[in-house]
């Protein structure tokens, strides 16, 4: 019996909800087109035009950018994910030019673990705490000894 009872007390609950949802559909409009424009409209001429003059009226300034010195420009060329430290992995993946270099006679055989060794072995002599990062100060030991300037050719 109470199967019955509930059976029927949830038909008479679906048959509600469908009736509510009938009922409640959203109907389109068919509206009236935009209308047109009128020919009463003149164009615009170039005199027509208003225009203002600002005056005194000063517009916000532009946000100031601090200008990075060069051994910022170097740190961060190093610090990828610029968390103002270098990982020795960091450090190790942007020394291809380093690896050129250590290979003197130019015949290609220098292994990339000779290469990371003695990469490593820099990386080793600048990190001052035995941390394994370079901060800023420790990462300005590894800065490349500069050159006298190189005459400028007159020709």
């Amino acid at each position: 019996m109470n199967r019955l009872l509930l059976g029927g007390l949830c038909a008479l609950l679906m048959v509600g909800l469908g009736l509510f949802w009938w009922q409640g559909r959203a109907q389109v409009e068919s509206a009236a087109p935009p209308p047109e424009p009128s020919a009463m409209e003149e164009p615009l001429e170039l005199d027509a035009i208003p225009a203002s003059d600002a005056g005194d009226l000063q517009g916000p300034t532009p946000p100031e950018s601090t200008e990075l010195s060069r051994e910022q420009r170097r740190f961060f060329r190093y610090d990828r994910d610029r968390d103002l430290r270098i990982t020795r992995n960091e450090m190790l993946s942007s020394r291809t030019n380093a690896f050129r270099k250590l290979d003197k006679d130019g015949n290609n055989l220098l292994t990339f673990e000779e290469w990371a060794v003695a990469t490593a072995e820099r990386f080793d002599e600048a990190d001052k705490n035995r941390d394994l990062e370079l901060n800023q100060a420790e990462f300005a030991t590894t800065r490349p000894k500069r050159s006298a300037a190189k005459p400028v050719c007159r020709c």
